[in-house]
Protein backbone atom coordinates (compact mmCIF):
# COMPACT_ATOMS: atom_id res chain seq x y z
CA UNK A 1 0.00 0.00 0.00
CA UNK A 2 1.26 3.62 -0.95
CA UNK A 3 2.18 5.59 1.49
CA UNK A 4 0.11 9.20 1.55
CA UNK A 5 1.94 11.78 0.40
CA UNK A 6 3.12 14.64 2.59
CA UNK A 7 3.82 18.38 2.60
CA UNK A 8 6.27 20.21 5.55
CA UNK A 9 7.01 23.26 4.90
CA UNK A 10 10.75 24.28 5.77
CA UNK A 11 9.68 26.65 8.30
CA UNK A 12 6.67 27.10 10.53
CA UNK A 13 6.55 30.99 9.85
CA UNK A 14 7.67 32.62 6.18
CA UNK A 15 8.81 36.08 5.94
CA UNK A 16 6.93 38.09 3.13
CA UNK A 17 8.40 38.75 0.06
CA UNK A 18 11.11 35.39 0.80
CA UNK A 19 11.08 32.11 -0.97
CA UNK A 20 9.14 29.43 0.61
CA UNK A 21 10.49 26.00 0.27
CA UNK A 22 7.99 22.87 0.98
CA UNK A 23 9.47 19.43 1.40
CA UNK A 24 7.61 16.68 -0.47
CA UNK A 25 7.38 13.13 1.08
CA UNK A 26 6.29 10.16 -0.33
CA UNK A 27 5.36 11.59 -3.42
CA UNK A 28 6.14 10.77 -7.10
CA UNK A 29 8.57 13.30 -9.25
CA UNK A 30 6.31 16.28 -10.61
CA UNK A 31 2.79 17.68 -10.03
CA UNK A 32 1.15 20.96 -9.93
CA UNK A 33 0.94 22.98 -7.09
CA UNK A 34 -1.76 25.68 -6.30
CA UNK A 35 -1.81 27.97 -3.45
CA UNK A 36 -5.45 29.38 -1.82
CA UNK A 37 -5.88 32.29 -0.15
CA UNK A 38 -9.36 31.93 1.55
CA UNK A 39 -9.72 29.25 -0.82
CA UNK A 40 -9.03 31.54 -4.14
CA UNK A 41 -5.97 30.29 -6.63
CA UNK A 42 -3.01 33.23 -6.06
CA UNK A 43 -0.17 31.09 -7.16
CA UNK A 44 0.01 27.92 -9.43
CA UNK A 45 2.98 25.98 -11.01
CA UNK A 46 4.85 22.82 -12.01
CA UNK A 47 7.11 20.78 -9.44
CA UNK A 48 10.23 19.84 -10.67
CA UNK A 49 11.40 16.29 -10.36
CA UNK A 50 11.54 14.98 -6.75
CA UNK A 51 12.81 18.52 -5.24
CA UNK A 52 11.32 20.34 -2.70
CA UNK A 53 8.31 23.21 -3.85
CA UNK A 54 9.61 26.21 -4.31
CA UNK A 55 7.31 29.13 -3.74
CA UNK A 56 7.87 33.10 -5.12
CA UNK A 57 7.50 35.36 -2.07
CA UNK A 58 4.26 36.09 -0.91
CA UNK A 59 2.25 39.02 1.18
CA UNK A 60 1.93 38.31 4.98
CA UNK A 61 -1.59 36.32 5.89
CA UNK A 62 -2.09 32.22 5.98
CA UNK A 63 -2.33 30.39 2.46
CA UNK A 64 -3.07 26.63 1.78
CA UNK A 65 -0.89 24.64 -0.53
CA UNK A 66 -1.81 21.76 -2.54
CA UNK A 67 0.22 19.34 -4.60
CA UNK A 68 -1.97 17.80 -7.12
CA UNK A 69 0.15 14.53 -8.16
CA UNK A 70 0.47 12.28 -11.50
CA UNK A 71 -1.46 9.21 -9.88
CA UNK A 72 -4.66 11.45 -8.75
CA UNK A 73 -3.30 11.49 -5.13
CA UNK A 74 -3.28 15.15 -3.53
CA UNK A 75 -1.16 16.52 -0.55
CA UNK A 76 -2.46 19.40 1.01
CA UNK A 77 -0.54 21.95 3.94
CA UNK A 78 -0.87 25.42 4.63
CA UNK A 79 2.23 28.14 5.16
CA UNK A 80 2.24 31.07 7.57
CA UNK A 81 3.70 34.27 6.13
CA UNK A 82 4.01 36.95 8.73
CA UNK A 83 6.91 39.41 9.40
CA UNK A 84 6.65 39.11 13.81
CA UNK A 85 6.13 35.30 14.58
CA UNK A 86 5.08 36.19 17.67
CA UNK A 87 1.91 37.25 17.06
CA UNK A 88 0.56 34.24 16.57
CA UNK A 89 1.17 31.29 19.02
CA UNK A 90 0.92 27.92 18.35
CA UNK A 91 2.22 26.14 21.04
CA UNK A 92 3.63 22.69 21.60
CA UNK A 93 6.28 20.92 24.18
CA UNK A 94 8.66 18.55 24.67
CA UNK A 95 9.36 17.15 28.20
CA UNK A 96 11.66 14.17 27.52
CA UNK A 97 15.84 14.87 27.25
CA UNK A 98 18.08 11.38 26.82
CA UNK A 99 21.53 11.43 25.93
CA UNK A 100 22.34 11.20 22.21
CA UNK A 101 18.61 12.26 21.49
CA UNK A 102 17.59 12.89 17.72
CA UNK A 103 16.35 16.51 17.33
CA UNK A 104 15.00 15.30 13.65
CA UNK A 105 11.34 13.66 14.96
CA UNK A 106 11.11 17.42 17.29
CA UNK A 107 11.71 19.59 14.32
CA UNK A 108 9.11 17.33 11.78
CA UNK A 109 6.09 17.94 14.60
CA UNK A 110 7.18 21.91 14.59
CA UNK A 111 7.05 21.96 10.82
CA UNK A 112 4.02 19.73 10.73
CA UNK A 113 1.53 21.45 12.99
CA UNK A 114 3.29 25.02 12.28
CA UNK A 115 4.21 25.79 15.66
CA UNK A 116 5.40 28.95 16.37
CA UNK A 117 6.76 28.19 20.20
CA UNK A 118 8.01 25.07 21.85
CA UNK A 119 7.33 24.81 25.68
CA UNK A 120 10.39 22.74 27.17
CA UNK A 121 9.04 21.61 29.84
CA UNK A 122 11.22 20.58 33.22
CA UNK A 123 14.59 20.70 31.38
CA UNK A 124 16.36 22.10 34.21
CA UNK A 125 18.09 21.26 37.32
CA UNK A 126 15.89 22.53 40.02
CA UNK A 127 13.60 25.39 39.92
CA UNK A 128 15.67 27.80 41.82
CA UNK A 129 18.77 26.60 40.45
CA UNK A 130 17.85 26.34 36.76
CA UNK A 131 21.50 25.48 35.22
CA UNK A 132 23.48 24.05 38.58
CA UNK A 133 23.42 20.38 37.36
CA UNK A 134 26.35 20.40 34.80
CA UNK A 135 25.35 18.58 31.49
CA UNK A 136 23.88 15.34 32.62
CA UNK A 137 21.47 15.49 35.76
CA UNK A 138 18.28 14.03 36.82
CA UNK A 139 15.87 16.88 37.27
CA UNK A 140 13.53 17.51 40.41
CA UNK A 141 11.63 14.62 40.01
CA UNK A 142 14.61 11.96 38.94
CA UNK A 143 13.41 12.24 34.83
CA UNK A 144 17.29 12.24 33.53
CA UNK A 145 18.35 15.35 31.32
CA UNK A 146 21.30 15.63 28.73
CA UNK A 147 21.76 19.25 28.53
CA UNK A 148 23.48 18.31 25.41
CA UNK A 149 20.04 17.17 23.73
CA UNK A 150 18.15 20.09 25.53
CA UNK A 151 20.63 22.44 22.86
CA UNK A 152 20.00 20.37 20.38
CA UNK A 153 16.26 20.34 20.48
CA UNK A 154 16.32 24.28 21.36
CA UNK A 155 18.38 24.41 17.64
CA UNK A 156 16.44 22.59 15.80
CA UNK A 157 12.93 24.37 17.22
CA UNK A 158 14.68 27.80 15.97
CA UNK A 159 16.30 26.62 12.75
CA UNK A 160 12.05 25.46 12.02
CA UNK A 161 11.31 28.65 12.53
CA UNK A 162 9.69 28.60 16.34
CA UNK A 163 10.84 29.67 19.62
CA UNK A 164 11.83 27.22 22.20
CA UNK A 165 10.77 27.99 25.41
CA UNK A 166 12.22 27.15 28.72
CA UNK A 167 9.90 26.33 31.39
CA UNK A 168 10.82 28.02 34.83
CA UNK A 169 8.31 28.18 37.63
CA UNK A 170 8.33 31.70 38.75
CA UNK A 171 7.79 30.80 42.48
CA UNK A 172 9.11 27.24 43.53
CA UNK A 173 11.73 26.36 45.55
CA UNK A 174 12.79 22.96 46.16
CA UNK A 175 13.79 21.61 49.56
CA UNK A 176 17.73 21.58 48.81
CA UNK A 177 17.44 26.03 48.45
CA UNK A 178 14.61 26.18 50.50
CA UNK A 179 16.52 27.55 53.57
CA UNK A 180 18.25 30.14 51.36
CA UNK A 181 14.86 31.38 50.25
CA UNK A 182 12.59 30.58 53.37
CA UNK A 183 12.31 34.06 54.37
CA UNK A 184 10.27 35.12 51.49
CA UNK A 185 7.53 32.09 51.68
CA UNK A 186 4.72 32.85 51.23
CA UNK A 187 2.91 31.49 54.61
CA UNK A 188 -1.00 29.59 54.68
CA UNK A 189 -3.22 30.39 57.59
CA UNK A 190 -1.45 27.18 59.72
CA UNK A 191 1.77 29.04 59.25
CA UNK A 192 3.45 26.61 57.19
CA UNK A 193 4.26 27.39 53.61
CA UNK A 194 2.15 27.21 50.62
CA UNK A 195 3.50 24.42 48.40
CA UNK A 196 2.81 21.99 45.71
CA UNK A 197 2.99 18.61 47.24
CA UNK A 198 5.63 18.41 49.29
CA UNK A 199 8.89 19.05 47.02
CA UNK A 200 8.20 22.79 46.22
CA UNK A 201 7.80 25.51 48.46
CA UNK A 202 6.52 28.70 47.61
CA UNK A 203 7.86 32.42 47.53
CA UNK A 204 6.94 35.78 46.45
CA UNK A 205 8.11 35.90 43.53
CA UNK A 206 8.40 39.92 43.49
CA UNK A 207 10.40 39.89 46.41
CA UNK A 208 13.59 41.91 45.46
CA UNK A 209 16.74 39.21 46.21
CA UNK A 210 14.15 36.49 44.58
CA UNK A 211 13.39 38.04 41.51
CA UNK A 212 16.94 39.02 40.86
CA UNK A 213 18.07 35.39 41.35
CA UNK A 214 15.48 34.15 39.42
CA UNK A 215 16.52 36.67 36.20
CA UNK A 216 19.94 36.39 36.38
CA UNK A 217 18.92 32.17 36.18
CA UNK A 218 16.90 32.91 32.97
CA UNK A 219 19.64 35.20 31.05
CA UNK A 220 22.26 32.78 31.89
CA UNK A 221 19.53 29.90 30.43
CA UNK A 222 19.30 32.19 26.96
CA UNK A 223 22.92 32.29 26.77
CA UNK A 224 23.91 29.05 27.58
CA UNK A 225 21.47 27.05 26.39
CA UNK A 226 20.10 28.95 23.31
CA UNK A 227 16.39 29.54 24.75
CA UNK A 228 14.69 32.20 22.90
CA UNK A 229 12.31 32.89 26.29
CA UNK A 230 10.57 31.11 28.80
CA UNK A 231 7.22 29.47 29.88
CA UNK A 232 6.35 31.37 33.46
CA UNK A 233 4.68 28.86 35.66
CA UNK A 234 2.35 29.34 38.50
CA UNK A 235 0.16 27.03 40.05
CA UNK A 236 -3.34 29.10 40.93
CA UNK A 237 -2.70 29.87 43.91
CA UNK A 238 -2.60 31.51 46.66
CA UNK A 239 -3.96 34.43 45.83
CA UNK A 240 -3.45 36.36 49.24
CA UNK A 241 -0.64 35.33 51.54
CA UNK A 242 1.21 36.79 54.37
CA UNK A 243 5.02 36.55 54.64
CA UNK A 244 7.05 35.42 57.55
CA UNK A 245 7.89 39.33 58.25
CA UNK A 246 4.36 40.04 58.13
CA UNK A 247 3.55 41.86 54.68
CA UNK A 248 0.43 40.93 53.13
CA UNK A 249 1.15 39.46 49.85
CA UNK A 250 -1.32 40.47 46.39
CA UNK A 251 -0.31 37.72 44.78
CA UNK A 252 -1.77 39.00 41.48
CA UNK A 253 0.17 42.61 41.88
CA UNK A 254 3.31 39.96 43.02
CA UNK A 255 2.83 38.43 39.61
CA UNK A 256 2.83 41.42 37.57
CA UNK A 257 5.76 42.96 38.99
CA UNK A 258 7.43 39.97 38.93
CA UNK A 259 6.76 39.51 34.65
CA UNK A 260 7.48 43.76 34.49
CA UNK A 261 10.64 42.66 36.05
CA UNK A 262 11.63 40.02 33.60
CA UNK A 263 10.58 41.91 30.26
CA UNK A 264 13.05 44.78 31.68
CA UNK A 265 15.73 42.09 32.11
CA UNK A 266 14.87 40.26 29.35
CA UNK A 267 13.96 42.58 26.54
CA UNK A 268 14.31 40.46 23.22
CA UNK A 269 12.73 36.98 25.17
CA UNK A 270 9.90 35.59 24.45
CA UNK A 271 7.66 35.16 27.62
CA UNK A 272 4.40 33.37 28.08
CA UNK A 273 2.65 33.34 31.60
CA UNK A 274 0.49 30.50 32.57
CA UNK A 275 -2.53 32.12 33.86
CA UNK A 276 -4.08 28.88 36.24
CA UNK A 277 -7.69 29.44 35.64
CA UNK A 278 -7.77 32.42 34.68
CA UNK A 279 -6.19 33.85 37.74
CA UNK A 280 -5.20 36.32 37.11
CA UNK A 281 -5.56 36.98 33.51
CA UNK A 282 -7.50 40.43 34.16
CA UNK A 283 -3.87 41.77 35.87
CA UNK A 284 -1.47 39.95 33.58
CA UNK A 285 -3.06 40.73 30.42
CA UNK A 286 -2.05 44.48 29.66
CA UNK A 287 1.69 43.49 31.09
CA UNK A 288 4.67 43.20 28.65
CA UNK A 289 5.05 39.64 27.51
CA UNK A 290 4.12 37.66 24.20
CA UNK A 291 0.19 35.84 24.34
CA UNK A 292 -2.23 34.86 27.04
CA UNK A 293 -1.99 31.28 28.49
CA UNK A 294 -4.82 29.92 30.15
CA UNK A 295 -4.71 26.63 31.62
CA UNK A 296 -8.55 25.27 32.07
CA UNK A 297 -9.59 23.63 35.89
CA UNK A 298 -13.18 23.18 37.24
CA UNK A 299 -15.20 25.18 37.40
CA UNK A 300 -14.05 25.54 33.19
CA UNK A 301 -15.22 22.17 32.66
CA UNK A 302 -17.77 22.90 29.43
CA UNK A 303 -17.39 24.14 26.22
CA UNK A 304 -19.40 27.45 26.81
CA UNK A 305 -16.88 27.91 29.81
CA UNK A 306 -13.96 27.62 27.41
CA UNK A 307 -15.70 30.14 25.14
CA UNK A 308 -16.41 32.41 27.68
CA UNK A 309 -13.44 32.48 28.90
CA UNK A 310 -11.71 32.50 25.18
CA UNK A 311 -13.51 35.76 24.48
CA UNK A 312 -12.51 37.65 27.56
CA UNK A 313 -9.44 37.00 27.20
CA UNK A 314 -9.47 38.33 23.78
CA UNK A 315 -10.99 41.03 24.84
CA UNK A 316 -8.81 41.94 27.78
CA UNK A 317 -5.40 41.20 26.06
CA UNK A 318 -5.19 43.88 22.73
CA UNK A 319 -4.35 41.97 20.33
CA UNK A 320 -1.86 38.92 22.50
CA UNK A 321 -2.39 35.62 21.42
CA UNK A 322 -4.85 33.38 23.48
CA UNK A 323 -3.41 29.85 23.67
CA UNK A 324 -5.33 27.02 26.09
CA UNK A 325 -3.56 24.14 28.00
CA UNK A 326 -6.67 22.67 27.75
CA UNK A 327 -4.97 18.75 28.41
CA UNK A 328 -6.66 16.10 26.82
CA UNK A 329 -7.37 13.33 29.74
CA UNK A 330 -9.76 11.76 27.43
CA UNK A 331 -7.19 10.04 25.83
CA UNK A 332 -5.89 7.97 28.97
CA UNK A 333 -9.62 6.73 29.64
CA UNK A 334 -11.76 6.21 26.56
CA UNK A 335 -10.83 4.86 22.92
CA UNK A 336 -9.02 7.04 20.17
CA UNK A 337 -12.35 7.71 17.81
CA UNK A 338 -14.21 8.91 20.98
CA UNK A 339 -11.00 10.94 22.23
CA UNK A 340 -10.17 12.54 18.88
CA UNK A 341 -13.78 13.95 18.84
CA UNK A 342 -13.52 15.01 22.07
CA UNK A 343 -10.27 17.28 20.40
CA UNK A 344 -12.33 18.18 17.56
CA UNK A 345 -14.90 19.88 19.90
CA UNK A 346 -12.18 21.34 21.77
CA UNK A 347 -10.19 22.95 18.91
CA UNK A 348 -13.96 23.97 17.72
CA UNK A 349 -14.63 25.67 20.04
CA UNK A 350 -11.22 27.20 20.75
CA UNK A 351 -10.52 28.32 16.95
CA UNK A 352 -13.89 29.55 16.70
CA UNK A 353 -13.49 32.48 19.49
CA UNK A 354 -9.93 33.40 18.47
CA UNK A 355 -7.75 31.23 20.45
CA UNK A 356 -6.19 27.86 19.71
CA UNK A 357 -4.42 24.75 21.92
CA UNK A 358 -1.71 23.77 23.89
CA UNK A 359 -1.98 19.34 22.80
CA UNK A 360 0.87 18.23 21.04
CA UNK A 361 4.71 18.12 20.85
CA UNK A 362 7.75 15.57 20.79
CA UNK A 363 7.86 13.16 18.42
CA UNK A 364 3.60 13.23 17.67
CA UNK A 365 2.50 12.52 21.28
CA UNK A 366 -0.49 14.61 23.36
CA UNK A 367 -0.59 15.65 26.81
CA UNK A 368 -3.25 14.19 29.09
CA UNK A 369 -2.21 15.49 32.21
CA UNK A 370 -0.30 18.93 33.58
CA UNK A 371 2.87 16.65 34.29
CA UNK A 372 3.98 16.47 30.94
CA UNK A 373 5.93 13.97 31.13
CA UNK A 374 2.90 11.61 31.97
CA UNK A 375 1.83 12.08 27.94
CA UNK A 376 0.25 10.05 25.66
CA UNK A 377 1.33 8.50 22.39
CA UNK A 378 -0.73 9.74 19.53
CA UNK A 379 -1.99 7.29 17.08
CA UNK A 380 -1.92 7.84 13.39
CA UNK A 381 -5.59 9.09 13.06
CA UNK A 382 -4.69 11.43 16.16
CA UNK A 383 -2.44 13.05 13.87
CA UNK A 384 -3.63 12.88 11.13
CA UNK A 385 -6.21 14.94 12.48
CA UNK A 386 -4.05 17.56 14.66
CA UNK A 387 -2.61 18.05 10.73
CA UNK A 388 -5.85 19.08 9.31
CA UNK A 389 -7.08 21.41 11.56
CA UNK A 390 -3.98 23.13 12.33
CA UNK A 391 -3.41 23.16 8.80
CA UNK A 392 -6.69 24.84 8.83
CA UNK A 393 -6.55 27.48 10.94
CA UNK A 394 -3.10 29.07 9.56
CA UNK A 395 -5.09 28.67 6.09
CA UNK A 396 -8.15 30.60 7.93
CA UNK A 397 -6.01 32.40 10.36
CA UNK A 398 -7.06 36.01 9.26
CA UNK A 399 -10.86 34.83 9.80
CA UNK A 400 -10.15 32.85 12.76
CA UNK A 401 -7.14 34.67 14.79
CA UNK A 402 -6.49 38.09 13.54
CA UNK A 403 -6.87 40.66 16.06
CA UNK A 404 -9.90 42.81 16.05
CA UNK A 405 -12.87 39.89 15.16
CA UNK A 406 -15.58 40.78 16.75
CA UNK A 407 -18.80 38.57 17.65
CA UNK A 408 -21.70 39.83 16.00
CA UNK A 409 -24.57 37.29 16.71
CA UNK A 410 -26.83 39.26 18.80
CA UNK A 411 -27.01 41.62 15.68
CA UNK A 412 -27.77 39.51 13.28
CA UNK A 413 -29.87 36.85 14.28
CA UNK A 414 -33.39 36.27 15.11
CA UNK A 415 -36.41 37.47 14.26
CA UNK A 416 -36.24 41.13 15.02
CA UNK A 417 -33.10 41.43 12.70
CA UNK A 418 -33.38 38.64 10.53
CA UNK A 419 -30.03 39.49 8.55
CA UNK A 420 -28.47 36.24 8.79
CA UNK A 421 -29.22 32.90 10.54
CA UNK A 422 -29.35 28.69 9.75
CA UNK A 423 -31.79 26.27 9.83
CA UNK A 424 -31.67 22.50 9.79
CA UNK A 425 -34.72 20.02 9.04
CA UNK A 426 -33.73 17.58 12.57
CA UNK A 427 -32.19 20.00 14.92
CA UNK A 428 -32.56 23.03 16.90
CA UNK A 429 -29.79 25.56 16.44
CA UNK A 430 -28.73 27.64 19.46
CA UNK A 431 -26.54 30.99 20.84
CA UNK A 432 -25.06 28.82 23.20
CA UNK A 433 -22.91 25.07 22.92
CA UNK A 434 -26.31 23.37 24.14
CA UNK A 435 -26.05 19.47 23.61
CA UNK A 436 -28.38 18.20 21.61
CA UNK A 437 -28.14 21.46 19.29
CA UNK A 438 -26.26 23.30 16.45
CA UNK A 439 -23.84 25.51 18.06
CA UNK A 440 -24.15 28.38 15.97
CA UNK A 441 -21.62 31.97 15.88
CA UNK A 442 -21.45 34.70 13.97
CA UNK A 443 -18.48 37.11 13.75
CA UNK A 444 -17.21 40.16 11.42
CA UNK A 445 -13.98 39.77 10.35
CA UNK A 446 -12.43 42.90 8.42
CA UNK A 447 -15.86 43.05 7.21
CA UNK A 448 -16.34 39.53 6.10
CA UNK A 449 -19.29 37.98 8.12
CA UNK A 450 -18.18 34.48 9.54
CA UNK A 451 -21.00 32.19 10.31
CA UNK A 452 -19.04 28.77 12.86
CA UNK A 453 -21.14 25.83 13.14
CA UNK A 454 -20.42 23.44 16.01
CA UNK A 455 -22.16 19.97 15.82
CA UNK A 456 -23.25 18.73 19.72
CA UNK A 457 -26.23 16.98 18.05
CA UNK A 458 -26.02 13.76 19.51
CA UNK A 459 -23.79 14.40 22.86
CA UNK A 460 -25.21 14.17 25.85
CA UNK A 461 -23.41 17.09 27.46
CA UNK A 462 -21.07 19.36 26.80
CA UNK A 463 -18.27 18.24 28.55
CA UNK A 464 -14.96 19.33 26.68
CA UNK A 465 -12.48 16.48 28.06
CA UNK A 466 -15.03 13.28 28.08
CA UNK A 467 -15.53 10.87 25.15
CA UNK A 468 -17.98 12.11 22.51
CA UNK A 469 -20.50 9.87 20.75
CA UNK A 470 -20.33 10.11 17.20
CA UNK A 471 -21.26 13.36 15.69
CA UNK A 472 -25.26 13.46 15.06
CA UNK A 473 -27.02 13.94 11.53
CA UNK A 474 -28.99 17.43 12.03
CA UNK A 475 -30.59 17.21 8.94
CA UNK A 476 -30.13 19.31 5.56
CA UNK A 477 -28.88 22.60 6.37
CA UNK A 478 -29.92 26.73 4.85
CA UNK A 479 -28.55 29.13 5.51
CA UNK A 480 -30.27 32.90 4.67
CA UNK A 481 -28.66 36.49 4.40
CA UNK A 482 -30.00 39.97 4.13
CA UNK A 483 -28.89 40.69 0.54
CA UNK A 484 -27.75 44.54 -0.76
CA UNK A 485 -30.06 45.70 -3.69
CA UNK A 486 -28.82 44.76 -7.00
CA UNK A 487 -26.43 41.48 -5.87
CA UNK A 488 -26.14 38.42 -4.29
CA UNK A 489 -23.24 37.50 -1.55
CA UNK A 490 -20.66 35.41 -2.17
CA UNK A 491 -21.35 32.55 0.27
CA UNK A 492 -18.08 29.94 0.91
CA UNK A 493 -18.25 27.42 3.19
CA UNK A 494 -14.92 25.22 4.93
CA UNK A 495 -14.96 21.73 7.12
CA UNK A 496 -10.85 20.86 8.17
CA UNK A 497 -12.16 17.00 7.85
CA UNK A 498 -13.22 17.79 4.03
CA UNK A 499 -11.46 19.73 1.57
CA UNK A 500 -9.69 21.48 4.06
CA UNK A 501 -10.52 25.30 2.25
CA UNK A 502 -12.90 27.66 1.39
CA UNK A 503 -15.58 25.94 -1.19
CA UNK A 504 -18.36 28.25 -3.21
CA UNK A 505 -22.16 27.28 -2.15
CA UNK A 506 -24.78 28.32 -4.93
CA UNK A 507 -26.45 31.04 -4.04
CA UNK A 508 -30.35 31.49 -4.69
CA UNK A 509 -32.66 34.59 -4.29
CA UNK A 510 -35.35 34.75 -2.05
CA UNK A 511 -36.97 38.11 -1.94
CA UNK A 512 -34.69 40.44 0.05
CA UNK A 513 -32.76 37.33 1.35
CA UNK A 514 -29.88 35.33 -0.30
CA UNK A 515 -30.38 31.69 0.25
CA UNK A 516 -28.01 28.60 -0.29
CA UNK A 517 -27.82 25.18 1.22
CA UNK A 518 -25.05 23.78 3.22
CA UNK A 519 -23.13 20.81 2.92
CA UNK A 520 -23.22 17.57 5.85
CA UNK A 521 -22.30 19.35 9.02
CA UNK A 522 -19.49 17.11 10.41
CA UNK A 523 -17.58 18.61 13.92
CA UNK A 524 -17.18 22.14 12.46
CA UNK A 525 -18.01 24.36 9.63
CA UNK A 526 -16.47 27.63 9.01
CA UNK A 527 -18.92 29.76 6.59
CA UNK A 528 -17.60 32.91 5.22
CA UNK A 529 -20.25 35.78 3.43
CA UNK A 530 -18.71 38.74 1.63
CA UNK A 531 -20.88 41.15 0.57
CA UNK A 532 -18.40 43.52 -0.48
CA UNK A 533 -17.14 40.74 -2.95
CA UNK A 534 -20.13 40.83 -5.08
CA UNK A 535 -21.49 38.73 -7.94
CA UNK A 536 -23.93 40.55 -10.00
CA UNK A 537 -27.16 39.43 -10.64
CA UNK A 538 -27.65 41.77 -14.01
CA UNK A 539 -28.78 45.01 -11.81
CA UNK A 540 -26.51 47.65 -11.75
CA UNK A 541 -26.54 48.97 -8.19
CA UNK A 542 -27.85 53.32 -7.68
Amino acid sequence: MLSDPMLLPRRAVDVPGAPIAIEVRNAPAGGRVTVRRLGDPVAEQNRDGDSDIVLEGLPEGGYGVELALSDGRLARTAVDVRADVRTRLRYGFVAAYPPGADPAPIADVVRRLHLTAVQFYDWAYRHADLLGGGEEYRDALDQPVSLETVRAYAAAVRDAGADPLGYAAVYAVGPEEWPEWEQHALLAPSGAPYALGDFLFLVDPAAPEWLAHFTADLRRSIDEVGLTGFHLDQYGYPKYARRPDGVVVDVAESFVRTLNGIRRALPAARLVFNNVNDFPTWRTAKVAQDALYIEPWEPQTTLGALAATATRARLSGGGLPVVFAAYQHVYDTADRAAADRATALTMATLYSHGATQLLAGENGRVLVDPYYVRNHTAESETLDLLTRWYDFVVEHDEVLLAPGIADVTDAYVGGYNNDCDVAYTSAEVSEEATAGRVWRRITDAGGRLVVHLVNLVGQPDTTWDAARAPFGDPGAGRIRVRRLLGSTPRIRVADPDGSGRLEELEVRLDGDAAVADLPTLRAWQLVVIDPAELVRDGAELP
